[in-house]
Parts: structure tokens; sequence; C-alpha cells
């Protein structure tokens, strides 16, 4: 069944600390240094999605050069592995038990990969017009939700039985990045329209809240901990912020403003949102305080030639965003701990 929230309160503001030349930055304050890595893989691989494991080891995908691979940061050494002809795997994740998943978003699966012996096992769409499983993210139970974005399409992987359950959104509505609030219930953006979606685990509804702004369109997605939901405008250049509760939406303008298409996006221990700002060569990674709403750093990621960071994940083990690039790289930013006030 599928309804739709009613909008309580629209606001746009330009955030507190925002300037022209980026986010404001206390003096004295401890910077969040950026380091990447270029991979030895062809120049066009495309590698993305970067997810690092409990021993060290960063995975990441070559999404047009069809591979899985990961770099060991204290080394500088990278290792591929084969997988199947035609994958061209879009987004990859460490479950907890340390297998590799990633989804084939040419070929209608998602895979498991075993990074000891380098067995693939296949989970297939049970609808062969799904051919893009696109991104995914893990529950509590070690279960998968993922997108599907040209099928119109949000599903759960049950994995204990291989069962997949689809649920079906209207056509051209493009669900895409995803991400779990503290209940367990999943959250998308619907990129093909001004909509952001969620679906009840336990009763299975599908409910849409829509974005007052008509050229709205959300691409990634992040939760804070007290379950508001934070995305991209990637075509107005604008950071949303939609309160599930009331529908209220709040907007702030990117540092970089309306051209800058904000695309990956994370959340570090600090509560702080992370956007990539891709319009803009180098591109450019933002963090804003929800509590401040402010900008309140900003960290210049180099690279040889025309980049896009499209997805970005944060380890909280070492405190690191890691995200992939166009430009044949692996990059990561070391987030800074919070200034100490004497």
């Amino acid at each position: 069944m599928r309804s739709l929230a009613a909008l309580a309160l629209f606001v746009i503001t330009g955030a507190a600390s925002s300037t022209a030349q980026g986010p404001a930055r206390q003096a004295g304050a401890p910077r969040s240094e950026p380091k990447t890595w270029t991979t030895p893989f062809e120049k066009d691989a495309r590698p993305r999605d970067p997810f690092a494991d409990g021993k060290g080891r960063v995975w990441f995908v070559g999404q047009q050069g069809n591979f899985v691979a990961y770099l060991d940061p204290a080394k500088g050494e990278f290792k591929r592995y084969t997988i199947e002809e035609g994958t061209h795997p879009h987004n990859l994740v460490v479950d907890a038990k340390g297998f590799v998943w990633f989804t084939g978003n040419t070929n209608g699966r998602i895979v498991r990969l075993d990074p000891t012996t380098g067995k693939l096992t296949n989970y297939m769409m049970p609808d062969p017009a799904i051919k893009d499983p696109h991104t995914m993210t893990f529950n509590r139970e070690g279960d998968a939700w993922f997108t599907a974005q040209t099928a119109g399409i949000v599903g759960k992987l049950t994995v204990s039985d291989g069962k997949i359950r689809i649920w079906k959104l209207t056509s051209g509505y493009r669900p895409y990045g995803i991400w779990l609030d503290s209940h367990e219930r999943p959250w998308f953006d619907e990129f093909g329209t001004n909509k952001i979606g969620t679906i009840d685990p336990k009763t299975g509804e599908l409910k849409e809240y829509p974005l007052p702004n008509d050229r709205t369109r959300p691409r990634r997605i992040a939760i804070t901990s007290d379950d508001q939901i934070w995305y991209g405008d990637y075509t107005r250049g604008m950071l949303g912020h939609l309160d599930p509760k009331t529908g209220a939406v709040e907007e702030f303008a990117m540092p970089s403003g309306g051209a800058s298409l904000p695309y990956g996006m994370t959340l570090d221990d600090r509560g702080r949102i992370w956007v990539a700002e891709t319009g803009i060569q180098p591109n450019k990674v933002q963090a804003f305080d929800p509590r401040k709403k402010a900008w309140v750093e900003s960290v210049t990621i180099a690279s040889d030639g025309i980049n896009t960071i499209r997805h970005m994940t944060f380890d909280k083990t070492t405190r690191e965003i890691w995200f992939g690039g166009d430009a044949n790289m692996i990059g990561r930013v070391k987030v800074a701990p919070e200034p100490v006030i004497p």
C-alpha cells in the first residue's frame, strides 16, 4: 500500500558558516586530512564504493573494469579478484562475518565473495527484468536491503534462505541511495522524482514523502542518530533535511552553489554529514554539522583528471571516510577529532 506524507513546513536557508570561499573553520581546530592512491588497473575502470573490513583492507569494485579488489593502505598494495563476465559491479559491502558482497549492475544478481577462497555465490533476482541491482545496506540480522534504479524496485534479500522480496515503485522514480534508521527501516532516494521513500519492515508498507520543489532530485542519503533524514539534491545544489515525523523539509545551500552536484554522502562519529561536490574540479568533500546548521569543514580532493566521487563510507575503527573516484583513485579523509576546548 502506498501513501503520501503531509508536508508541514518548508524552509530554504544558507548555512550559518557558509561563504563564497567555503565553510568557516575555527582557528586552531584540527584539520581532516585527505590521501589518495592511484590504482594499478585500467584508467577507465571506475573504481568505486570502497568499504573497510576488519583486517585493515579496503575493498572496492571496478564498475567498468568488471572486477573486485582491495587496497592495503598500510602497504599501498592492491589485489584484484576475477568475477563473472558482464557483472559490472556497482556497490560493495563487507558484512559482519567478513564476507564481501557486491551488486551485479548489468546481470541481475547480488554476489557474495569469500575473500579467503575467492568463491562466488550468486543470489539471482526473482524477475529477469531486474538487471541492475544498485546500492545495498545490511541490517543487524545480516540481510540486505537494496535498490535497482532502472528496474524501479527496492528489494530485501534474506540471506538464510536466499529469498528476495521486491517492492515496485512508480515507473521512472529510480530508487538510488539507501540507508537504515535505528529501527531497521530502510529509507531511499527516488532520483527520478522529488520524493524520499521508506518501507515498514514489519508490515511491508511503502510510504513516500514528497519534497516541495519539483526540480529536486535526491541522489544519496544519510540518517543521523536521531533518525532525521538528510539527502543531497543533485540538480539544485542543496543539502536537504526531512523530518519523518512531521514531513517538514528544510534545505541548506551547498558551499559551491547550484552547480555543485552533491553526490556521495556519509556520516561520521561526530554526527556530521559529509557530502561530495562533484560539479567542481577538483571535487570537494564538505562537512555539515546539523546541530549548528552550518558547513564546518571543506576538504579538496586532488585528482589526475576529471573526477566524480559517487559514494562514501565511514570506518568507525579508523575514523576514515573512504571513497572511489572516476580519475582512477581510491581515497580517504582522516576525520579530525573534536577540538579540545580549554
